[in-house]
């Protein structure tokens, strides 16, 4: 069988989507080497070709403008250029990013990531708030099979879009295996170079509004802990109102890190908060999990499916909540140590391999119709 993937995602975001779309197809390619693998991609100064594997079943084309004129010809002037046929003719075409290309014959599957854009409106720049609303739901009622990274996500698609539950289906992301728990000399190792004081409270996550940051920081410093906040992540988008935030005291930003290094700050914490007002899925909570690091999440949207009961939960638009779950998880090591084995049993349950041998089989089913 011959799978086309719109495959720019997963070589031009180095965050989010990006790395879901690596972890996901390179899980897919080292267990399926007999399907045939057309990678289409819309070039652009951050495309690393070197992320794909060398194998003989995969191929990659790159399309004929780069990212941001080729969406515009396929999303908003939206012009035959059949992606299907580009791939070379192919039997099923995967678009993992929300928006489906046009395509002329093959079967197809659309994964949504999450409908922040419809649920937490203000999270959005107005101007891709905008596409998304138009573009997804054509998309979504367009394609033969929706994916979608959690229950919480298929049930928003199924109460805002009216998407049929039988063309809905779940296929979670998972931790990838560098994230789990390290020797202490090896944290250390791994931080190379990176000063962060001790002991410390961790958050990561591309610095945006849906991410609470500035809640987070006014809850941590109502408190009288000898804690530092650490925030992990990039600036992304609309986050103009918590830069000043991150200039106060016992609050340490220290921008995008490598992973090897977010693995070692995941294992030197001594908690791990994740505040968002809306998660798809919440990997990160999931990576802090794999480590073995106590977590407290928001009681929205995936995160309590994601973390099940190894999780201190709260409500994020309450900052007292916010400091009195972290208090709590700070002030009592029984509950901490608890909360750390708890957390190691649930990231069990979720694998790239077990979700590459699901999509393989929704590629499969689709293919043989």
């Amino acid at each position: 069988m011959r799978i086309g993937v719109d495959y720019t995602a997963g070589l031009n975001q180095q965050a989010g989507i990006g790395r879901l779309t690596r972890e996901l197809f390179t899980a897919l390619f080292e267990l399926d080497d007999v399907n045939y693998y057309s990678l289409l991609f819309a070039r652009s100064p951050a495309s690393d070709l070197s992320s794909v594997p060398a194998q003989p079943n995969l191929y990659l084309t790159r399309l004929p403008l780069p990212e941001r004129w080729q969406t515009v010809l396929w999303q908003r002037l939206r012009l035959p250029l059949w992606a299907d046929l580009l791939a070379g003719g192919v039997d099923v075409f995967h678009a993992p990013d929300f928006v489906l290309a046009p395509v002329r014959s093959a079967r197809t599957v659309l994964t949504v990531h999450d409908l922040t854009f419809e649920i937490r409106p203000e999270c959005a720049v107005p101007s891709l708030r905008r596409y998304l609303r138009r573009a997804v739901p054509r998309s979504v009622h367009a394609a033969d099979r929706v994916l979608a990274d959690s229950r919480a996500t298929a049930d928003d698609l199924v109460r805002l879009y009216r998407v049929p539950a039988a063309k809905l289906e779940v296929v979670y992301s998972a931790a990838s295996e560098r994230f789990r728990p390290l020797a202490a000399g090896e944290a250390e190792r791994l931080l190379a170079g990176l000063e962060i004081p001790r002991p410390f409270i961790l958050t990561a996550g591309t610095l945006q509004p849906r991410k609470n940051i500035a809640r987070l920081i006014d809850a941590f410093e109502s408190l009288d802990l000898p804690h530092h906040l650490v925030i992990v992540g990039a600036r992304g988008w609309l986050y103009e109102g918590v830069l000043e935030k991150l200039s106060a005291p016992r609050v340490v930003a220290p921008g995008y890190v490598s992973d090897e290094q977010l693995a070692a700050l995941y294992n030197l914490a001594e908690l791990f908060v994740c505040p968002s007002l809306y998660e798809g899925f919440g990997l990160p909570a999931l990576e802090a999990m794999s480590c073995g690091t106590p977590v407290a999440v928001s009681n929205v949207s995936s995160l309590p499916e994601v973390t099940g009961s190894a999780a201190l939960t709260f409500d994020p638009e309450d900052t007292t909540a916010i400091a009195g779950a972290v208090r709590r998880l700070a002030a009592e090591p029984a509950m901490r140590a608890e909360l750390s084995a708890a957390g190691l049993e649930q990231a069990k349950r979720f694998s790239w391999r077990s979700s590459a041998l699901q999509l393989k089989g929704i590629y499969e089913e689709l293919g043989r119709r």
